[in-house]
């Protein structure tokens, strides 16, 4: 039975996209808000971004995939594991980047032409929102009036779920793939029946990658248990710290309000012993009544 490597990893993901450029052509057709009569055509990757397949090269932050249309288009595609905003921060240099250098000194601004920037993330960075997020230059008061230029789709893996009723959709298809898709379980037949994810699912079998490629892999992994690892650890601490300074603050709480009553009857000094409140604390209570 053949085994899949989960194409949400640097490396796969890379492979797949980073060296095949029709299937790259067919995802970002199915996944950006292209007009109908400004699908891609035709597409070239921009260097340097293509990188020699070491393990060295999953570890620099560079471009996933950055590419060039028919029509002077620039897409910039980025996979990514865990949500930060410097991701976010990241992708609007890139973007902003990439549309700077269309131009060399002298040349017109109105040969610039629009970057469309695509991250993947398999992490949810807005727990009320949808799992699609398209993000561009408009007027505040009348959105319909926008800026060409810039445009930002930031797709959340884990929130995303097929409507049956549109599930042979192409997009909802390559989406599945990157979800789905790992291990030795058989993929399902909807998606095996889509030519271009079919070859992608061959680009994906463990036999398809050298040794040198599945030590990379699973250095990518053990990066990814280890930030798992690191966050979920901070997460406990917080969550520990919060717990004790609620505790602390309650705890104040009771003996401020055993001072108040103790406040007609007693002193200061004598309040503070019994309460462990400070003579200060004390004195800012009476005054304050």
């Amino acid at each position: 039975m053949a085994r899949y490597l989960d194409p949400k990893n640097d490396l796969v993901f890379k492979k797949i996209f980073g060296e095949h450029p029709l299937l790259l052509k067919d995802f970002l057709n199915a996944l950006l808000p292209l007009p109908d009569d400004g699908q891609i055509i035709d597409l070239s990757y921009l260097q340097p971004e293509q990188v020699p397949m070491t393990p060295l090269s999953y570890r620099r932050g560079i471009v996933d995939v950055k590419c060039i249309d028919q029509q002077g288009r620039t897409f910039i595609v980025e996979m990514q594991m865990f949500w930060t905003t410097v991701f976010r921060q990241r992708m609007l240099f890139n973007a902003s980047q990439a549309y700077v250098q269309q131009l060399a000194p002298g040349q017109d601004f109105r040969l610039l032409q629009p970057v469309y920037a695509l991250g993947l993330i398999n992490d949810i960075f807005d727990p009320n929102g949808d799992w699609y997020h398209h993000y561009k230059i408009v007027n505040i008061d009348h959105p319909h009036r926008q800026i060409e230029g810039l445009q930002f789709v930031f797709i959340e893996l884990p929130k995303f779920k097929a409507d049956t009723a549109i599930a042979k959709k192409v997009r909802l298809l390559w989406l599945r793939f990157l979800k789905e898709i790992g291990g030795e379980l058989e993929p399902p037949e909807d998606l095996r029946e889509y030519p271009p994810i079919q070859e992608a699912l061959t680009i994906s079998q463990e036999a398809a990658f050298s040794r040198a490629e599945l030590l990379a892999y699973q250095d990518v992994l053990d990066a990814i248990r280890t930030e798992t690892a690191y966050v979920g650890e901070k997460v406990a601490e917080a969550t520990a710290k919060g717990l004790e300074e609620g505790i602390q603050v309650g705890r104040r709480d009771e003996k401020l309000a055993i001072a108040k009553n103790m406040l007609e009857a007693m002193d200061d000094s004598a309040i503070a012993n019994i309460t462990g409140l400070s003579v200060e604390d004390v004195q800012v209570l009476r005054n304050s009544k």
